[in-house]
């Protein structure tokens, strides 16, 4: 208040020198409290809403952190966040999804266990031999949990679908065993003499086929790519279940011969029809094989025929290869990207137009409390459980998750169409991978355009992304959004200080640029303390001095003599554009297109699209120099993975050659052993494509694995004859 003498208030006056002392900030500026101006905007279901993450350690256990989650989070809830009239609930749990993927192991294993009691009751006709063998299910399964604890190995999905895995594996070595014992039973021999005998003869073939089904995942236990660490869980699972089969089948599998099994004279279950095709089959093998052995020449014509057409319908029936499933999990994420220079208030606007396009299919609170019947959504689509979307100046983030989980992957075209309405939006929309931490981690490819200079990095950019919208359209599925972006920048206004005259003035070029930021968006000048509470104390020129782009020449500097200048006296200002960000790989500049084939293209189809129709005809007609195109993401770990994988198929096999060369004593046994894996990799193969005529399933690398599990499994048969 300057009224009356016009001198402030608390202040003192040198009588002698006219000068005023202890003059306080409230003196000569407003001074408040009051909040920072926002830099993103959140909504949740169509309501303004607060975000927090929760991430556990390395090592922590995602169930027991969720648990310990969930408890603070109903703590919260009927405590402060009640008292506050605010409501707190879960966007996305990462267990829900684990814990359905662990039923269905769980139920996987129940169901694979039956199915194989069956098939040996069907097989050996006997309930007695059937429960002898079934068994070893269990003694194996509960020996594989307490040994991977011993171990450290923690019990996950990937260990859980070993597991099940070999629910039909640890049978083999038991049903080789107490089918010979029986055979000695119905030769006459006593129970213990059978139950030793018919142990002691098969317990060295038995031992081979256990060790070649363990052998093979020596090179995946020491692959130190990503997948490895996926596949140990799974081999080590296995192994361990087969080995303590093993043990099963030379100590457990006796012993309760000689209490269950019969006599050997009891008659068999007869089956009318089975017993007849069984026969028919039984004779047709036997005929063939009569046939091929009569002569040398027609043996190797034979295996030559057999082996070379198994070999060629491999290569011939192989799919397309993917690097990792991308599962199902109930959240469907997007990341746009507007063109530049868009504002809070605009990328917000964008944001509720999604918002509002999509509202018909949600869920409403009385409908997910069961208080209300839930109202069909139109036209037969998904409803939607949550919707949410952050903003920020030049990007929004949204997601949803769906209500009925398994058509989570539906959300994604109907989240599509009103995200890509705005003119120049790029962007993806996604489901979030099963395996992969980062937003759009599961599947992409990143074609990196790389250079000395930004301008023509940018132009090479403009023509690929021009070649990425005809070879893979987004009408087709295909999504693709340019990081950092594709334009030199937003638009931006620069100040250029005249080192003459602010020299002249007694001013620097850090205190002119001090002072932009004071009638700009603030100068933040010290931290302070009020309540026990840590504030920024800012210091903010009049709200309204700058408005429009010609004031910003008006803002008032001033100098070390007092004086009071306007900007423009002391710098020039220019309107220009600029880089909103700059990124680097490899040290260069560096602007990456992130493409995201159609869920039914397989990756490697889309890796050779781009090779073949993008960067081949950019380097035909010639790039700038210094301007390099690469791949990254997903695609260059499928062909390192895939390198690795080749060269560990051959080192399996030739372990497992080596392995049965010792045992056998015989470098002639084991090659006619190895003979029968061409045919099982055939069948592999054949059963890809027969799948593929009712659903998607491509080459992916835990289908890869499968064929590496194959080839221990598949010489058992021939080891035994």
């Amino acid at each position: 208040d300057h009224s009356g003498d016009r001198r402030p208030r608390f202040v003192d006056e040198d009588e002698v020198s006219g000068r005023f002392a202890r003059v306080t900030v409230a003196d000569i500026a407003a001074v408040g409290f009051t909040y920072k101006d926002p830099v993103s905007y959140i909504r949740y279901n169509g309501e303004p809403a607060l975000a927090m993450s929760a991430k556990r350690e390395a090592g922590a256990n995602v169930i027991e952190t969720m648990a310990g989650i969930r408890e603070a989070v109903e703590e919260l809830r009927d405590g402060p966040v009640a008292d506050a009239n605010l409501r707190f609930r879960h966007v996305y749990d990462e267990t829900v999804y684990i814990n359905s993927a662990i039923n269905l192991v769980r139920q996987n294993v129940w169901v694979g266990g039956i199915l194989a009691a069956f098939v040996l009751l069907l097989f050996l006709r006997s309930l007695r031999a059937t429960l002898v063998i079934s068994l070893a299910i269990p003694v194996s399964v509960i020996g594989a949990f307490v040994a991977m604890a011993a171990m450290g190995r923690s019990i996950n999905v990937v260990s859980l679908a070993g597991i099940a895995f070999a629910v039909g594996m640890v049978v083999d070595a038991a049903i080789v065993v107490l089918e010979n014992i029986f055979r000695l039973r119905e030769g006459g021999a006593t129970r213990f003499d059978a139950a030793y005998r018919g142990a002691n003869q098969v317990w060295t073939a038995v031992l081979v086929s256990a060790l070649t089904t363990v052998v093979v995942f020596i090179p995946i236990l020491v692959l130190e790519l990503e997948v490895g660490q996926l596949f140990r869980d799974i081999a080590v699972a296995i192994s361990i279940s087969v080995l303590l089969s093993l043990l099963v089948a030379i100590t457990v599998i006796p012993a309760l011969a000689t209490k269950l099994l019969g006599d050997g004279n009891s008659k068999r279950m007869r089956l009318p029809g089975i017993d007849g095709a069984a026969a028919l089959f039984s004779a047709g093998v036997l005929a063939f094989t009569g046939f091929v052995v009569r002569g040398r020449l027609r043996s190797l014509l034979a295996v030559l025929l057999i082996c070379g057409t198994a070999g060629g319908a491999t290569v011939a029936f192989m799919p397309k290869l993917e690097y990792l499933p991308n599962g199902n999990r109930n959240l469907v994420f997007g990341f746009l990207l507007p063109p530049p220079g868009y504002n809070l208030d605009t990328t917000v606007k964008i944001a509720e137009g999604i918002e509002e396009a999509i509202r018909p299919l949600w869920r409403s609170d009385e409908e997910a409390d069961g208080t209300v019947e839930m109202t069909p959504p139109p036209d037969g689509l998904p409803k939607m459980d949550r919707f949410f979307f952050v903003a920020w100046r030049g990007s929004t983030f949204l997601g949803a998750a769906a209500v009925e989980p398994e058509r989570a992957s539906e959300l994604i075209p109907i989240l599509q169409k009103p995200a890509f309405k705005e003119p120049g939006t790029f962007g993806s929309i996604s489901q979030y991978p099963l395996f992969g931490r980062s937003l759009g981690g599961g599947r992409s490819i990143k074609l990196d355009v790389s250079g000395p200079d930004l301008e023509q990095v940018l132009a090479v950019a403009n023509q690929a992304i021009v070649k990425v919208e005809a070879a893979l359209p987004r009408d087709q599925g295909n999504q693709f959004r340019p990081i950092p972006g594709l334009e030199l920048g937003a638009p931006e206004l620069r100040i250029i200080p005249d080192p003459v005259r602010i020299a002249d003035n007694g001013l620097t070029a850090v205190g002119l640029a001090q002072s932009v930021d004071t009638y700009n968006s603030g100068l933040r000048v010290a931290e302070i303390t009020v309540d026990g509470r840590r504030i920024d104390l800012t210091l903010r020129g009049p709200q309204d001095h700058v408005v429009e782009t010609q004031d910003l020449g008006q803002i008032p500097v001033v100098t070390s003599a007092g004086l009071i200048l306007p900007l423009r006296s002391l710098a020039t200002i220019v309107e220009t554009m600029g880089p909103t960000e700059i990124r680097h790989r490899d040290r260069v500049r560096t602007v990456t297109i992130d493409i995201q084939p159609a869920p039914d293209i397989p990756l490697e189809a889309a890796i050779e699209t781009v090779q073949n129709e993008i960067i081949a005809p950019l380097e035909a007609d010639g790039l700038p120099r210094g301007i390099r195109l690469g791949l990254s993401g997903t695609a260059d770990k499928l062909t390192q993975t895939w390198a690795s994988m080749k060269l560990f198929l051959a080192i399996a096999i030739a372990i497992t050659y080596l392995l049965m060369a010792v045992l056998f004593e015989s470098f002639v046994y084991p090659l006619i052993i190895i003979l029968s894996v061409p045919l099982a990799t055939a069948g592999g193969m054949a059963g890809l494509v027969f799948l593929n005529r009712f659903t998607y399933q491509p080459l992916d690398m835990l289908t890869l694995l499968g064929f590496v599990i194959l080839i221990g499994i598949v010489v058992n048969n021939a080891i035994l004859l």
